[in-house]
């Protein structure tokens, strides 16, 4: 079977028109990458260029066990100005949800490729379940290495209706075990800004809709020439990503803010991470980090983030608590489905989609 993959339409069918993925040509046990997928030089992750320079430049840790103590919410506001990105540890979520979780994630992408193609485009009952391959492929002038499952929440009863048997509970267990953790988050986040109260109006702003990502990513020949996620930003309010032991995930940062920092796996940790729905809301102070993903040539790695959404019909712009003191907006008013409609209608292209809300 490896030896006809030669054409790219025979890739393209095989992995998208298929079903396959990703998954199914890495399970061929092909011996090169095919060409759909080699990234251009400047997008390539090279380890020995990459990483943590000095034990100052790391992502924070932060511990939430006393989450009510001002240092934390400090600790955490001021981690969401510099970095953009945090780890949390003792964050009230189960370690045990955390596990079945990634268990459920597995098991999903162990499925034959015709019950994952299912939920593709083609066949999905419905919008709010998308199984599918990289990021746009018909936008990319090179491939990603990297399967999805994407289950947009409406209601408990739906997900439970729509959502993959193989998978289902453990999602739905695990996105209701983090809502008070987002809601904390958002608090926080909040004061900081200004903003004293978060009531109902506020509320579906900031998290009136989420979406949770099940990404498989594996295992690759040749990773060094390619990526399992290109530049991007995230276009949430607020990303909450479990990821695996295995590691892969870089962020823009440190001194020069041009290098690129691995984001090393914690046990039990959340990563959470700021969207450019609410670099926008708070005006430029809360940053939005560009960050990707590597390809690993040895281990199948999986990653669960949470999208903390407005809702598609706000109006998103900076919040008056922001501007109250007569700080000048940088941003003007954008229909938050327009500006989600932008980020997918092209390729990963790191932080050029904020552009489309600048003033």
């Amino acid at each position: 079977m490896a030896s006809t993959m030669t054409s790219p339409s025979s890739i393209i069918d095989f992995v998208i028109n298929k079903g396959n993925g990703v998954k199914g040509l890495s399970d061929l046990g092909l011996k090169s990458l095919p060409k759909q997928y080699i990234q251009p030089l400047e997008e390539r992750i090279s380890t020995a260029s990459f990483g943590i320079k000095n034990s100052e430049e790391s992502v924070p840790i932060i511990d939430m066990s006393n989450w009510d103590d001002p240092k934390v919410a400090e600790a955490i506001c001021s981690a969401a100005e510099k970095w953009g990105f945090f780890q949390l540890v003792n964050h009230g979520v189960p370690i045990e949800v955390l596990e079945n979780v990634e268990e459920a994630t597995h098991r999903f992408f162990e499925l034959p490729a015709e019950e994952k193609s299912k939920n593709s485009k083609e066949h999905s009952c419905s919008n709010n379940v998308r199984f599918g391959t990289s990021f746009s492929p018909q936008a990319e002038k090179a491939l990603e290495w990297k399967d999805y499952l994407s289950l947009f929440y409406v209601s408990e009863d739906e997900a439970s209706a729509l959502w993959p048997p193989a998978c289902k509970d453990e999602v739905l267990e695990y996105m209701k075990n983090s809502e008070i953790l987002i809601k904390r988050l958002l608090d926080m986040l909040m004061k900081r800004l200004n903003v004293k109260e978060i009531d109902q109006e506020k509320e579906g702003l900031l998290m009136g809709s989420r979406r949770i990502n099940l990404n498989y990513y594996p295992i690759c020949p040749n990773p060094e020439l390619t990526v399992g996620v290109g530049r991007h930003s995230d276009v949430s309010t607020l990303t909450v990503l479990l990821q695996d032991q295995i590691g892969g995930l870089y962020v823009r940062g440190g001194t020069d803010k041009k290098s690129w920092i691995h984001v090393p796996p914690v046990k039990g940790s959340l990563v959470i991470n700021i969207g450019d729905a609410l670099q926008i809301m708070s005006n430029g102070r809360y940053k939005s980090i560009e960050h990707r993903v590597a390809a690993n040539g040895s281990k199948n790695r999986i990653s669960v983030p949470i999208f903390v959404n407005p809702r598609p019909s706000d109006l998103i712009s900076p919040l008056p608590e922001v501007l109250a003191s007569g700080e000048k907006a940088v941003y003007k008013q954008v229909l938050y489905s327009d500006y989600v409609k932008h980020f997918f209608r092209k390729a990963h292209d790191g932080k050029s989609t904020i552009e489309f809300a600048k003033i």
